[in-house]
């Protein structure tokens, strides 16, 4: 299943990061170089609280769901 144990480290480390809510902000910034490189990516900080504001609404009560 995986070439090597590096290879298994990442991707359990990805898993839980996933799994706790952390964002991936490599991940994004391979995807903003990649898709959009004529668009400036937004700072971590920037990320991060848009991924909350995702994952957590603002605090309203209802949601989407």
């Amino acid at each position: 299943m995986f070439a090597t144990l590096a290879q298994a480290g990442r991707y359990l480390g990805q898993s839980m990061r996933l799994m706790v809510g952390l964002p991936e902000y490599d991940t994004y910034l391979a995807h903003m170089e990649r898709e959009h490189p004529d668009k400036t990516p937004m700072t971590y900080e920037e990320f991060f609280r848009e991924r909350q504001e995702a994952r957590y609404g603002s605090g309203r009560s209802g949601g989407c769901c």
